[in-house]
């Protein structure tokens, strides 16, 4: 991992200050060496109810696992993090919480979410309290586009990264040119931004759309969609579909017996283990699944499943990986202040975020570039457990391809800066 000399220096500037501060409370006082040992606190907000619950659950698990580990490892320079956690159930209940956790908690930064447009709302309310909010599992590009601000940071992919993480590899397999697809998509913020994404590619390849529906969170029955697609006979079903819908989806597509291959513009593991193996086909993409294969991972997965029963699917390694970034800038920099750790962030500090390649903020949009996986559909007869679902067939972007291939661009997705 590495940081700006910068920040190396003020470490170092730091480290005497603190000295200097141990040194003093010894003639003035113990009062005031407890108060240098108060613990950070750091806010959580994500769905734990709904039908965003299940996964919320997993993300708040991982991200008190990643408190665990960082306070048995000394904490930030002695000093231990307290996580406060929250359930945001929707965006105006969100923004309380984020108010009450800044300024009667005094919290020194959030994280968390799924729902694009919660994540929305705490960010604004994040500005507005000119505190850091990373934001660990919602996907709209308009987050990092026109609703950006700079107190805002996304551990999560957008919906561009996994429209062209998919999007590419289906190119190269001549899936695209002149084929016939048929959308579902959830009707809410994240589906209609992942909808206007994954259509403009596709149309941009040559595909022609012959069904488009937008679909209800929360159906049971999905049989009337179902038949619509067996009339029209498409060479893909594109799913830009969320949380348990994913699972109510496959199941009951697969009931029909119709055939027509599975894609879709996002893969929520946990979703797709609760389909089970046998309804699923097709090739996904996948921001980080646990067959990925090297020492930091491998102890991720591990101590997660030693923890609590299961591997860790997409969204426990989005709040890991934002609760030790968080830990990391409040190392580096020695400052619980928003405004540093700000800093530190846009300044190109890597990361380690279980890949082969470590992992860095974009600084116009602040969107962390990173590997991304495209994966298929294991044949039941080679899987392990019911967790063994994907082999994983390439990261993308591939070697020696830079790590904003899959990211929009600043014409594809504008984004101004809002400050405070």
């Amino acid at each position: 991992m590495t940081c700006s000399n910068s920040y190396t220096r003020r470490r170092v500037l730091q480290g005497g200050a603190a000295a200097g501060a141990v040194a003093a409370t010894t003639s003035i006082g113990f009062p005031q060496i407890l108060k240098a040992a108060e613990p950070i606190k750091l806010g959580h907000l994500t769905p734990r109810t709904g039908f965003l619950g299940q996964l919320g659950e997993y993300g708040l698990n991982a991200a008190r696992m990643a408190v665990d580990e960082i306070n048995a490892d000394g904490g930030i320079d002695g000093r231990k993090i307290e996580l406060i956690a929250e359930d945001s159930v929707k965006p105006g209940v969100a923004v309380n919480k984020v108010d009450q956790l800044i300024n009667r908690e005094g919290v020194s930064a959030l994280m968390g979410e799924i729902s694009s447009s919660t994540a929305l709302a705490i960010g604004e309310a994040a500005m507005r309290n000119q505190t850091l909010y990373i934001n660990t599992g919602a996907n709209s590009d308009a987050l990092r586009g026109q609703n950006c601000n700079r107190f805002m940071f996304h551990v999560e992919g957008c919906n561009t990264m996994y429209t062209k993480t998919i999007g590419q590899w289906q190119v190269n397999q001549g899936l695209m040119d002149g084929a016939k697809w048929y959308f579902l998509t959830a009707d809410y913020a994240f589906g209609h931004d992942l909808r206007r994404v994954s259509q403009r590619f596709f149309k941009d390849q040559g595909g022609e759309i012959v069904g488009d529906d937008l679909v209800p969170t929360g159906t049971n029955d999905y049989s009337s969609y179902i038949l619509k697609i067996r009339r029209e006979q498409p060479d893909m079903v594109y799913l830009n579909l969320a949380g348990t819908d994913q699972t109510t989806f496959l199941k009951q597509y697969n009931e029909y017996g119709l055939g027509y291959p599975l894609s879709g513009g996002v893969m929520d593991t946990l979703q797709f283990w609760s389909a089970g193996l046998e309804n699923l086909s097709g090739h996904w993409q996948s921001l980080w699944y646990h067959g990925i294969d090297n020492p930091a991972a491998d102890a991720f997965k591990r101590n997660f499943q030693e923890r609590y029963g299961t591997p860790p699917e997409n969204q426990a390694w989005g709040d890991y990986t934002a609760m030790h970034i968080i830990a990391q800038g409040l190392r580096e920099t020695g400052s619980t202040k928003s405004p540093d750790l700000i800093d530190y962030f846009e300044g190109g500090a890597e990361f380690d975020v279980l890949k082969r390649r470590p992992g860095h903020f974009r600084k116009w949009d602040h969107q962390l570039l990173q590997e991304m996986y495209v994966v298929e559909v294991k044949d039941p007869a080679q899987s392990q457990n019911e967790w063994d679902i994907f082999n994983v067939v390439q990261p993308v972007p591939g070697d020696g391809e830079p790590l904003d291939k899959i990211q929009p661009t600043q014409e594809e997705n504008a984004c101004e800066m809002q400050q405070a």
